[in-house]
């Protein structure tokens, strides 16, 4: 079965298998890096926000042999635990006032995004580009957000640069960040206690570990983080999630750097999550993150 066929069996048993109060319809959205997703939406009756869920990883489960009735199933074991429960009050970021402390920024390629940094309002950082969202609600499931437009800034009557400023002074304030060692992450996330050593690398990232990687426009975090190592240091971007640290005189040279960062891009970090190919160096004499 191909994917195409998948996501069409996929809609015909939810359709059949959803309460009479559920519609359910196929929807395609442009992720970050232009990666094109594909989904289903659940949309309720009385509720005018929808999640979308989607099936990529679902047809991956298929290949390997789980039934079109688990898939289905555990679709909608998803949706009943990320469904909004109530209606959010008309349009939830049509009135400047009541989004503007909701602004969020986060972190992604400027050269992999090209045509939809045509559509929405950012700022160039390195090889970066800053991108606004709006933080609607955050949970143990991820965060519901919305991209900002070139049109809601028109609707809005506000600037970029008001934006910027807005979601600078939030994003650090509703996603604090957090550094800690990778043994400490890895340990955490395996279970298994690490290996005594000297810690070498290190996770800075934000506590919700969500676009992460944007603690680095935080104010005076790679200062401190310089502080800690005294000495200056890499910073690896990892994924849009996160960035690795690396003291100077624990890094191979530059070009290894980046070799390793591709390399791990290519072959590990999934391409919708992927940010840069080349490594950041903060020098502690300039006070900034330089390429």
């Amino acid at each position: 079965m191909t994917y195409d066929q998948f996501i069409r069996a996929v809609e015909s048993i939810l359709k059949k298998e959803v309460r009479d109060n559920i519609t359910v319809h196929l929807h395609t959205n442009m992720k970050n890096n232009g990666i094109r997703r594909y989904g289903i939406m659940l949309a309720e009756r009385g509720i005018n926000v929808s999640p979308t869920i989607y099936l990529e990883e679902y047809y991956q489960q298929f290949q390997r042999g789980v039934s079109l009735e688990a898939i289905v199933s555990n679709i909608l074991k998803l949706y009943e635990e990320v469904r909004f429960e109530r209606p959010w009050k008309g349009n939830p970021i049509k009135d400047y006032s009541a989004i503007q402390r909701k602004l969020v920024y986060r972190l992604i390629n400027r050269e992999k995004n090209q045509e939809l940094l045509k559509q929405i309002p950012s700022v160039g950082y390195l090889d970066l580009a800053v991108v606004f969202y709006v933080l609607l609600e955050t949970g143990p499931f991820g965060i519901a957000s919305v991209l900002v437009r070139n049109e809601h800034l028109r609707s809005w009557n506000v600037s970029k640069e008001m934006v910027y400023q807005a979601a600078h002074r939030n994003t650090e304030y509703l996603l604090p960040d957090e550094f800690c060692t990778m043994k400490a992450v890895i340990e955490e996330l395996t279970g298994h206690r690490e290996y005594e050593g000297r810690n070498v690398m290190y996770v800075f990232s934000n506590r919700t570990r969500s676009f992460g990687a944007s603690a680095i426009l935080y104010d005076g975090r790679l200062a401190k983080i310089a502080e800690r190592l005294k000495e200056n240091y890499y910073v690896l971007p990892s994924s849009v999630h996160e960035t690795i640290i690396v003291a100077e005189s624990d890094a191979p040279a530059k070009d290894d750097l980046d070799e390793i960062i591709r390399e791990i891009n290519e072959t590990q970090v999934d391409p919708e999550e992927v940010l840069s190919n080349q490594a950041y160096y903060y020098d502690r004499k300039e006070g900034k993150l330089l390429l």
